[in-house]
């Protein structure tokens, strides 16, 4: 009886090899995926006896998995999408038995749809999904000999279906090559075309003739909207009506590539409606963002995924030729512009004083580094009979309007020094000239003093400028020169701008300086602050006027890493 049933199960044996060996024939030999799976779950349930069955295939691009094939009362339908969050545990197994092998990340989807063993559908290269099986229409539970028999045949059909896969992505690649192909040289002579000119409206005329022309469409428009600009319709034809404002930015503010317009768009944007627009098409180009609508076309037919993929191409390659003249546009402003910085520049430089003028008993260093081309930060030295004015301010803002006052300041200086009247009230003067001549968001920081070559007294005014330091001796703590007022041209002079005098003597050193030096900031966002300003004078107090100008500058440029935010200047006195 032992040797009949060896017997029986050697050609048991036998049999389910040649089917294995005869099915694998049959599908390896087959490109037809759904011939594939359709045999892989017949086969699978008629060994098993199973009254239900469904394979999963894992999509890569979209990670997750599609019911390819569906038999029985699963609850699930094909082209269904879910995902399938098995642990790692489970994935590495090639059979998984529900009951005995769940960890607790199988499903509920496929407990409720009874299936009770999944097959591992994969190559030796790619994971290619599962067989679900569910269990057997007697109940019992499946042998050994069973399993090993579906997953031997799992294995040939994760061949076959890798295999056919491919065959389909390959039969549709290359009608989508084809196409491709055409486009590509369609879009490759649309942008010579494009090359070929640098001006915006044969750009223009292009991009119509070729939607025109090549598309069928008759009715379309090209919204832009360009960093720093107000959003306009570049380009349009057969459209009746004009966006408002509003309405072009609402549509700006669609973020899908492709929308096929529908009510709630024709309710919103009634030009859609008007002009029978069937979808929009957003196009983005760094800062820059357009939106193309596109009516129907002559010929009637449907626009397909492709015809979006050419007309964004077209539309991307429109935005790149139109950006490229606008960037051109920039380009030569931005030239004229340079052109007259560099000229303001040097007349800027041209109205501080170069020589210093030479002031017998009384060193004079001075420095202005500006962050831009031209600056809002002055200083001045002009000697006047006995006497020696020396000024230094620091105009709010940068640029050429902090430069055009600080130009104007000058020009006042000049022509007030000779005039015999009293340090506050030329600088009340200069204050109500400033105030009334000025935006209300200009004003100056400003300190200025007279100095009496013979005595060697310095009689000074602070219109709310950084106080300048005066250094007695080496290592001593500095005075700060405050005494004055209010910042120039920040209200009209009501009180008295208020005089401080000192007298200087030998070695006596004082620092005036712009806010550029005191809130030059590290790399680490730190500012270089007054503390260190001191210390840098208190170190360097034994060197002449230039040596501590030198130092301080050079203190500065190293704590900042030769990066200023804003403009510096220094002007250092010293009493000889």
């Amino acid at each position: 009886m032992s040797s009949n049933n060896e017997q029986m199960d050697s050609r048991h044996a036998r049999y389910e090899l040649r089917t294995l060996l005869d099915t694998s024939r049959m599908l390896i030999e087959s490109h037809d995926l759904g011939f594939v799976l359709n045999n892989l779950l017949l086969i699978s349930m008629g060994k098993l006896f199973s009254l239900r069955a469904c394979i999963l295939l894992w999509d890569p691009i979209k990670k997750d998995y599609e019911v390819a094939k569906n038999k029985g009362k699963t609850g699930l339908f094909e082209k269904q999408r879910m995902n399938l969050s098995l642990s790692d545990n489970l994935k590495s197994k090639s059979v998984i038995l529900c009951p005995q092998d769940d960890d607790g990340s199988v499903p509920e989807t496929f407990k409720k749809s009874g299936f009770c063993a999944l097959f591992s559908i994969r190559t030796s290269a790619q994971h290619i999904g599962y067989l679900c099986i569910g269990e057997k229409a007697n109940k019992e539970l499946f042998t050994e000999q069973e399993l090993n028999f579906i997953e031997n045949l799992v294995n040939v059909s994760a061949v076959a279906i890798a295999n056919s896969q491919l065959v389909r992505q390959l039969r549709t690649t290359n009608l989508q090559l084809d196409r491709r192909v055409q486009e590509m040289h369609t879009l490759f002579d649309l942008s010579k075309e494009f090359n070929a000119t640098v001006d915006l409206e044969p750009i223009l005329r292009i991009f119509k003739f070729a939607l025109l022309g090549q598309m069928f469409i008759r009715s379309f428009f090209f919204l832009l909207k360009r960093k720093g600009s107000d959003a306009e319709v570049v380009v349009q034809n057969g459209m009746k009506g004009e966006f408002t404002g509003d309405e072009m930015d609402d549509l700006l503010k669609i973020k899908q590539t492709v929308t096929r317009t529908g009510d709630s768009h024709r309710q919103k944007f009634p030009m859609l409606e008007t002009n029978k627009i069937e979808a929009l098409i957003r196009l983005e180009l760094q800062d820059e963002v357009a939106i193309m609508g596109v009516g129907a076309r002559a010929t009637n037919e449907i626009y397909t995924e492709s015809d979006f993929n050419f007309l964004s191409s077209l539309g991307n390659l429109a935005m790149l030729s139109v950006q490229k003249t606008y960037l051109l546009q920039e380009r030569i402003e931005m030239e004229r512009l340079e052109e007259e910085l560099t000229i303001a520049r040097t007349i800027q430089q041209k109205l501080l004083p170069d020589p210093l003028p030479k002031l017998e008993g009384l060193q004079v260093a001075a420095s202005n580094v500006s962050s831009q081309q031209v600056g809002g930060d002055y200083f001045d030295v002009i000697k006047n009979g006995n006497d020696a004015y020396i000024a230094i301010a620091d105009v709010t803002g940068k640029g050429i309007p902090a430069s055009l006052l600080m130009a104007n300041l000058q020009a006042m200086l000049h022509v007030l020094t000779p005039v015999e009247s009293t340090m506050s009230e030329a600088t009340g003067r200069i204050n109500d000239i400033i105030y009334k001549n000025t935006p209300s968001d200009k004003f100056i920081s400003f300190f200025w003093g007279r100095y009496d070559l013979k005595s060697g007294e310095l009689t000074y005014v602070n219109a709310g400028h950084n106080p300048p330091l005066l250094m007695r001796e080496a290592f001593s703590e500095p005075e700060l020169l405050s005494e004055g007022g209010v910042l120039l041209g920040a209200m009209p002079t009501m009180m008295k701008y208020q005089t401080g005098t000192i007298a200087l003597e030998c070695d006596d050193v004082i620092v005036m300086y712009t806010d550029g030096v005191s809130e030059a900031l590290s790399e680490t966002e730190e500012e270089y602050g007054e503390e260190r300003l001191n210390e840098c004078v208190k170190n360097n107090v034994s060197l002449d006027a230039d040596g501590i100008l030198y130092a301080i500058l050079e203190d500065v440029k190293e704590f900042t890493n030769n990066q200023y935010s804003d403009d510096i200047t220094v002007v250092v006195l010293k009493k000889c």
